[in-house]
């Protein structure tokens, strides 16, 4: 898709009018759309990503976390509110108003950094900021590739989430085995397969993006039925949830613990 505007697929010199069908037109206007798609996408992750960054180290520094997050109820609420929140949105994404989706975005991102503020009360904040700016630079990298790649990454898609679902049991169990050995075994995997996700989830919102817009163009129906203010801020969740866990599970290798 990255060879819409190729001359040599349209069969158009330089200062050629469009076909009949304006073809031309329409793939440069999807073009134009797609990017701008895509931008807004990064620009509600990058932007729950620094609003979870700043409740996290807010919320450590006062002396709040250390308090409340010792493993009663109201820890448990906190670490349960992301996924309920994320559940809600991925099952109720045509229930739920595009504003109402974008209130439980940022509510999503609020607990999601209080929940993240225990890693200031275990790690060096010198080693948090390494891992950041490590994951950020892999995350674009990945992103980037997901975006131009041709190689299409779908058949990865139920290999990488079943690679998720043993994470999570994995960790689980780990609870009680307290291995160290599995724990460095879940992180290695844990950064390999969100690395994946990031990749192919990029791809996919893309295509998502293309199969939409180009449907909506003869049935405008369509375009009614996936607003693409609702793709946007779903497609912000999946990305924030890649980088967020990549981060984590980075964090396992690089992170000094105080």
């Amino acid at each position: 898709m990255a060879d819409w505007n190729d001359p040599r697929r349209t069969g158009m010199g330089v200062g050629s009018a469009p076909g009949i069908d304006g073809q031309l037109g329409e793939r440069t206007v999807m073009d134009e759309g797609l990017r701008k798609h895509m931008l807004s996408i990064y620009n509600y992750m990058a932007s729950g990503v620094l609003l979870s960054g700043i409740v996290a180290l807010l919320f450590a520094q006062s002396g709040m976390a250390q308090q409340i997050m010792t493993g009663g109820l109201l820890t448990w609420v906190i670490i349960l509110s992301p996924l309920a929140i994320v559940l809600a949105m991925s099952f109720g994404r045509n229930k739920f108003s595009t504003f109402a989706l974008q209130g439980m975005f940022w509510a999503f991102a609020t607990v999601m950094g209080l929940s993240l503020s225990t890693i200031f009360l275990v790690y060096s904040m010198g080693s948090i900021a390494v891992t950041f700016f490590a994951t950020s630079a892999a995350f674009a990298g990945l992103s980037l590739f997901g975006y131009t790649t041709k190689k299409d990454l779908s058949g990865f898609g139920s290999f990488l989430i079943m690679g998720v679902v043993g994470l999570i049991i994995a960790s689980l169990l780990n609870i009680w085995l307290q291995s160290s050995a599995l724990m460095f075994g879940i992180s290695a995997l844990g950064v390999l397969i969100f690395a994946g996700l990031t990749a192919y989830d990029t791809q996919r919102l893309k295509a998502e993006y293309l199969a939409v817009r180009h449907a909506g163009m003869t049935n405008p129906a369509v375009a009614a039925q996936y607003p693409i203010g609702k793709m946007v801020i779903l497609g912000a969740l999946t990305l924030y949830l890649d980088f967020i866990n990549m981060f984590q599970f980075l964090l396992s290798f690089l992170g000094n613990q105080e």
